[in-house]
C-alpha cells in the first residue's frame, strides 16, 4: 500500500469517527449500527463474558466504537508495519544446551525418523507417530475417523462425556462428503438458520481399548489384555478408538512456542512427559562416570516438539495399551521386565479415584455406559493424562527388534537411505541402542549400574540384577529413552519445514508467484478478512516462539474488557465451550485429577507463573487483577496455514472438510463465538481460498525430501460398516490396512487429500 492512500485510509477512519460521533446523522447510523449488532450475538454464548453487556455507562454505544476502530486499525497495521519475509528467513527454535545431551545431530535426526515412522513402536505393533501424520503431516483417512463428543463438560467444568455418535450413527462409520459441515446451516452466510448441529469430532483411529501385560522381547506386538470398549463397538466388537481432536500436522510444528490445541505440550522439556517445570518429580539418571549415577531434573527451553513427542506412546487412544511406559517400549526392543513400576501404578490409582469421584451425578447423559470402571478406562487416556507416569520400559522394548523391521526403506530416502535393506525391510547392520548411542551423549547411557526400583517405589543404583519379582531393574540408556525418544523426534521434526510456497517466494521478489487472484486474496488475508490478527508474522500463527518472544506469553486483548489472554491462542466459536474447554482445561498433574490450568494467564493470577514455567510473568497494563476474567475457555491455538489445502478436514473438531466452507464460517462470524461477520462476496471468498491455496509447498504435495518416508501401513477402518464387522476372535474387529509406500528424496506421486 501506498503513502498516499495510507494516508487516504487515516483520513477516512478519522473523518468517520469524527462524523459517527459528533453528528446528528452520525449518532443515528451508530445506533442503528448497534441495533443491528445487537441480533448478531457477537459474544460468549457459553461463556461468562458478553462484551455488548452493560459494564460501563453506554457500554454498547463505546464498545461499537472501539471494535469498529480496532477492525480498522488491524486492517492499518496490517498495511504500514514491515513487509513479511519469506519463511527461509526465519531460523528454526532450537534448545541453547542441546550439546549437553546431543553429540552428533545428525544421527538423532537419524533416530528421530526411525522412531517417528515404526510401527512396531505401539503396542499393536501397527502403530507409530507417522500414522496419524502421513499425509501433509496430517491424515487424511475417512473410515472409523469419528469421535463423539467425549471433553465435553458441564458449565461448573465437571466432565459430561457425549458418548452418543451423531455422524453415522455409530464406529466404523464412512464419511461422506454431504456430512461436512457438522453445523450445518440453510443459508451459509446467516449463522441464524442451524439447520442441524453435531458435536462429534472427525479425528484419527488409534489402538484398540487393551490393558498392558508386558512386552514379548523380540516381538512388535505387546502382551495385551482385550477390554470391552463401552464407546467404540459395533455390535459388542471393538473396533479402533478414536481421538478426541482433530490430528494437526506436523509440519512447520517446530515454529510453535507450545504444541498440542490446547498447549499442554510446554515449551521447556523435561526429558520424561509433555509437562516440563509443572511436574516437579520428572528427572532422569545422569552417569558422573560407568560407575557413579545420580538423579538430575533437566531443562531444554525452545522443546515443545519433544514435549508433544511423548505423548502419544503412552497414549491409550493413539499407540498404546493402556498402563505401558517408555521402559516397556524399550525392553520390547531389548531386555525383559515383567512389571510396572510402583510410581506408576500410584499414578494411574490417583487419576482413576479422581476420575470417578468428578464423573459421580452426570446421570442420564451416560446411562448408556452401566460400569464406572470402563468410563474411567474410556477418559482417563484421551488427553495423554497417562504420559505423566515414568517413562523407562518403552526402550525395553525396541533394543531386540530391528528398526523399521516390518517396513521397507527406500534406498533413496535422504535420512535412511544408506542404512536401507531394500528390498527387504528394516535398517541395515543398526540397533536402537547403537542409534542412540551414536546420537546421544554417553553420560546418558553408558554405566556399570542398574537402576532398581522395589515394590514401594524406591529406586536405588545396584551393580547387578537381583532377580527378584519384588523389584525390577534397567540400564541406563532403558531408564533415559524417554529423553531420548523426545529429543530425536524433535529434531526430525524439526526438518520439516514448508517454506518454499508461491507465498515464500512472492515475498523474496518473485512477484509472479502469486496469480492475480491470489494476490488479491492475499490482500483479503491482510484487510477486511481479518485473517491477520490469528495469523501473524512469516509463520502465519500468533503461537510461533518469534511471535511470543516478542509480544509476550500473556496479552489482553485489544477491545473491552481488555481480559487477559494467552497469546496465540483464540476461541473462534467453532463450537460452545462446554463441547471442549481447550486451554480453560487443567494439566492433570495434582492427586486430585484438576491440576493446575493450562492457561498461563490464570497461572499468573493464582501466583504460580514463575514456579510452573521458569520466568516472571509479562507485565500487563492495567497490571493483572486476581479477579478478572482470564479468556481460556474454549480457546485453542491458532495453526500455521502452510500445506492447508492438503490437511482437511479443518479445526480442532475437524468439523469443516473444504477451504470454501471455512471461508464460510469466517465470513458469518463464526458458530459460537464473537467474532465480526466480514460480508464478502463470492468473489471474494474465491480470491481467499485461491491465496490459500498459494501457501502449498509442492515439495510436500509429492513428498520430496525432507518430506519422504519408509513404507508405512495404517490401520484404515474395519471391514463391513458402522452396523457389522467381523470379530478376530479376542473380542476386536478385524483390519483393513492402507499402504503408504516407501518414498525417496525425490518424491513420488503423492496421496490423495481427505476424501478425494
Amino acid at each position: 500500500m501506498g503513502f498516499i492512500p495510507f494516508i487516504g485510509l487515516v483520513v477516512f477512519i478519522t473523518g468517520l469517527s469524527i462524523y459517527l460521533l459528533l453528528t446528528s446523522k452520525g449518532r443515528f447510523l451508530l445506533k442503528s449500527l448497534v441495533t443491528k449488532i445487537k441480533p448478531q450475538e457477537w459474544r460468549f454464548r457459553y461463556g461468562k463474558i458478553n462484551y455488548l453487556r452493560s459494564r460501563f455507562l453506554r457500554t454498547i454505544t463505546i464498545a461499537a466504537i472501539i471494535l469498529a476502530a480496532v477492525i480498522a486499525g488491524n486492517t492499518v497495521s496490517a498495511q504500514v508495519t514491515p513487509p513479511l519475509a519469506s519463511l527461509k528467513s526465519v531460523s528454526v527454535p532450537e534448545p541453547d544446551n542441546l550439546g549437553d545431551f546431543v553429540k552428533d545431530k545428525v544421527a538423532a535426526i537419524k533416530l528421530g525418523k526411525t522412531l517417528f515412522w515404526d510401527i512396531q513402536v505401539g503396542s499393536d505393533g501397527l502403530s507409530s507417530c507417522a500414522s496419524c501424520h502421513f499425509h501433509a503431516g496430517a491424515d487424511n483417512r475417512s473410515k472409523n475417523q469419528i469421535s463423539p463428543g467425549l471433553l465435553r463438560i458441564n458449565a461448573d467444568h465437571t466432565p459430561n462425556p457425549d458418548t452418543v455418535f451423531d455422524v453415522g450413527g455409530a464406529p466404523n462409520y464412512q464419511l461422506r462428503k454431504e456430512d461436512f459441515p457438522f453445523h450445518k446451516l440453510s443459508n451459509p452466510n446467516d449463522p441464524k438458520t442451524v439447520v442441524s448441529d453435531r458435536n462429534d469430532v472427525s479425528s484419527s483411529q488409534g489402538v484398540f481399548d487393551t490393558k498392558f501385560v508386558n512386552v514379548k522381547p523380540g516381538s512388535a506386538e505387546d502382551e495385551v489384555k482385550t477390554e470391552p470398549d463401552p464407546v467404540f463397538n459395533v455390535g459388542g466388537t471393538n473396533v479402533r478408538r478414536v481421538q478426541a481432536r482433530n490430528t494437526p500436522s506436523v509440519i512447520n510444528a517446530a515454529f510453535n512456542f507450545r504444541n498440542f490445541w490446547d498447549g499442554r505440550a510446554q515449551r521447556i522439556f523435561n526429558g520424561v512427559n509433555p509437562f516440563g517445570l509443572r511436574d516437579p518429580n520428572a528427572s532422569v539418571v545422569k552417569a558422573e562416570n560407568p560407575n557413579q549415577l545420580k538423579f538430575v531434573k533437566i531443562s531444554l527451553n525452545n522443546s515443545s516438539l519433544a514435549s508433544q513427542a511423548l505423548g502419544p506412546p503412552l497414549n491409550s487412544f493413539e499407540t498404546s495399551a493402556d498402563g505401558r511406559t517408555f521402559r516397556e517400549i524399550g525392553d520390547k526392543f531389548g531386555r525383559i521386565d515383567n512389571r510396572t513400576s510402583f510410581n506408576g501404578l500410584l499414578q494411574d490409582d490417583i487419576q482413576v479415584g479422581s476420575l470417578l469421584s468428578s464423573i459421580e451425578g452426570i446421570g442420564d447423559n451416560l446411562k448408556q455406559i452401566d460400569n464406572r470402571k470402563s468410563l474411567s478406562g474410556l477418559l482417563q487416556n484421551i488427553l495423554s493424562i497417562r504420559g505423566t507416569k515414568l517413562p523407562r520400559v518403552l526402550a525395553q522394548k525396541l533394543t531386540r527388534l530391528r528398526p523399521l523391521g516390518k517396513q521397507v526403506v527406500h534406498p533413496q530416502d535422504s535420512v535412511l537411505g544408506a542404512d536401507s535393506r531394500w528390498p527387504l525391510a528394516g535398517l541395515k547392520d543398526r540397533t536402537y541402542e547403537q542409534l542412540v548411542k551414536d546420537a546421544f551423549r554417553p553420560e546418558w547411557w553408558k554405566s556399570n549400574r542398574l537402576i532398581q526400583v522395589d515394590a514401594q517405589g524406591t529406586r536405588t543404583f545396584v551393580n547387578r540384577a537381583d532377580n527378584s519379582s519384588q523389584t525390577n531393574e534397567y540400564t541406563l540408556l532403558e531408564y533415559n529413552f524417554s529423553l531420548f525418544f523426545g529429543l530425536a523426534v524433535q529434531l526430525y521434526e524439526s526438518t520439516l519445514i514448508a517454506n518454499d510456497t508461491p507465498f515464500d517466494r512472492f515475498l523474496e521478489g518473485k512477484t509472479t508467484a502469486l496469480t492475480k487472484q491470489q494476490q488479491l486474496g492475499k490482500q483479503l488475508f491482510e484487510g477486511k478478512g481479518l485473517c491477520i490478527g490469528c495469523h501473524v508474522g512469516s509463520e502465519l500463527t500468533a503461537a510461533s516462539v518469534s511471535n511470543v518472544a516478542k509480544n509476550g506469553r500473556i496479552k489482553r486483548a485489544p477491545f473491552p474488557p481488555n481480559s487477559p489472554e494467552d497469546n496465540g491462542f483464540f476461541n473462534i466459536g467453532v463450537r460452545p465451550v462446554t463441547d471442549d474447554p481447550g486451554l480453560g482445561g487443567n494439566d492433570g498433574l495434582s492427586g486430585n485429577g484438576q491440576g493446575n490450568p493450562l492457561s498461563e494467564a490464570r497461572l499468573a493470577q493464582l501466583g504460580k507463573f514463575q514456579a510452573l514455567l521458569g520466568e516472571n510473568p509479562p507485565i500487563l497494563s492495567p497490571p493483572l487483577s486476581p479477579n478478572e476474567t482470564v479468556f481460556a475457555d474454549g480457546a485453542f491455538k491458532a495453526p500455521g496455514l502452510r500445506n492447508v489445502e492438503l490437511t482437511a478436514p479443518y479445526f480442532h473438531n475437524g468439523g469443516q472438510a473444504t477451504l470454501e466452507q471455512v471461508i464460510d464460517f469466517y465470513n458469518r462470524g463464526g458458530d459460537f463465538g464473537v467474532l465480526p461477520p466480514l460480508n464478502l462476496s463470492p468473489e471474494e471468498k474465491q480470491q481467499l481460498v485461491a491465496f490459500l491455496k498459494g501457501l502449498t509447498d509442492e515439495r510436500v504435495r509429492y513428498e520430496k525430501a525432507p518430506f519422504d518416508h519408509p513404507q508405512l501401513f495404517v490401520p484404515n477402518g474395519h471391514p463391513g460398516n458402522e452396523r457389522s464387522v467381523t470379530n478376530d476372535g479376542t473380542g476386536k474387529a478385524t483390519d483393513s490396512l492402507l499402504e503408504i509406500p516407501a518414498v525417496g528424496r525425490y518424491g513420488g506421486s503423492g496421496t490423495r487429500n481427505f476424501l478425494n
